[in-house]
């Protein structure tokens, strides 16, 4: 259904650059799902350079069985690197993306392979801060980081002027609500079909607006605003994820995640199937690391351990993922003369 302005609230949610979908519809990846197939001509390119392995190479290749593409992943890493799958034994899409940011990297297939070759070389140079000729490990993660928030604060500065109708510096929620959700009186939704599901989004947007603004004003900066959309990003946002996430998967509404509710917001069987063994993966990670008290069921607190996990960085990660797929004389370095 679609509001005044003629766009859904799955399309509206796109624009924003939400983390995740709110409403009935769960989370989705950022900006739903690009496509990107890189021309023979870049690929060319990259094919006799280090970087084509420093980028486009398999990762790791998984000694237990793994889930689907499409399988929902509610753990929030911080920004995403990639609209694509972490999957390097299918394509390089996410390793570039993650290198290049996603919209240098929709640029780059573009290019001719001098063109390409120029750019990359500019990139480097800005990467290797001390200009020793190598890129290490806290060079390439600082740049993924740089990458990272680059993505984030250009998304918010695009969509600001959309919702900052008065450009007083400020967005108000009655701002907010009437550019999201048109001009609906009373907040009834009634000429919707699921003016049920609109109420709900309403209210949950409600909360995590609320939940944004330090001083209770109804009224955004631009950072809270930011923390709006990207509440991933901001500690004081946790409690709202973790509210949002337990309200998607506890159908029967006790507060608390069971097995069967964790499984069931990531796999549905079909009838007669036997189960795969990554869901069978997926019950032993609940058992033996999400339900950390061992009672049968997730609590919120244990609820914010998975999907915020306090000892992981996204960014660490990739770049030792990256540098191990490049770093031929394991000195974790990638030595710039060998990318031309």
């Amino acid at each position: 259904m679609r509001g005044v302005s003629g766009e859904t609230q799955a399309e509206r949610r796109d624009e924003l650059g939400q983390h995740s979908e709110i409403g009935l519809r769960g989370r989705c990846s950022f900006l739903g799902e690009e496509h990107f197939y890189f021309s023979k001509r870049y690929t060319m390119a990259w094919q006799n350079t280090l970087f084509y392995y420093y980028l486009l190479t398999v990762c790791l290749v998984w000694a237990q069985a793994k889930p689907p593409p499409d399988k929902k992943d509610r753990i929030h890493h911080g920004q995403d690197l990639s609209d694509h799958p972490h999957d390097d034994s299918q394509d390089f899409r996410y390793d570039h993306e993650a290198f290049l940011g996603k919209e240098d990297a929709k640029t780059f297939d573009q290019l001719t392979p001098e063109e390409s070759k120029e750019r990359l070389g500019k990139i480097v140079d800005r990467i290797d801060r001390d200009g020793d000729g190598f890129v290490t490990q806290p060079e390439l993660k600082d740049w993924i980081k740089h990458t990272q928030n680059r993505y984030i604060y250009e998304s918010v500065n695009k969509n600001w002027k959309d919702y900052d109708k008065d450009n007083d510096g400020q967005i108000t929620w009655n701002e907010f609500k009437k550019t999201t959700y048109g001009h609906y009186e009373g907040e009834e939704f009634d000429d919707l079909e699921d003016k049920n599901s609109y109420r709900k989004m309403l209210a949950r947007d409600e909360r995590r607006f609320k939940g944004a603004d330090k001083n209770g004003d109804m009224s955004v900066t631009k950072e809270e605003f930011t923390a709006f959309l990207h509440p991933e990003e901001f500690d004081y946002m946790k409690d709202i994820i973790v509210m949002e996430t337990l309200e998607d998967i506890d159908k029967n509404g006790d507060g608390f995640v069971e097995v069967d509710e964790y499984l069931g917001d990531i796999y549905s069987p079909e009838t007669g199937e036997p189960e795969p063994s990554w869901v069978t993966n997926e019950r032993q990670q609940f058992l033996e690391h999400r339900d950390i008290n061992k009672d049968g069921k997730m609590d919120r607190e244990e609820i914010g351990h998975w999907i915020l996990p306090p000892d992981y960085d996204h960014a660490e990660v990739e770049s030792k993922h990256l540098l191990v797929q490049s770093d031929k004389d394991l000195a974790c370095r990638c030595q710039k003369g060998s990318i031309y």
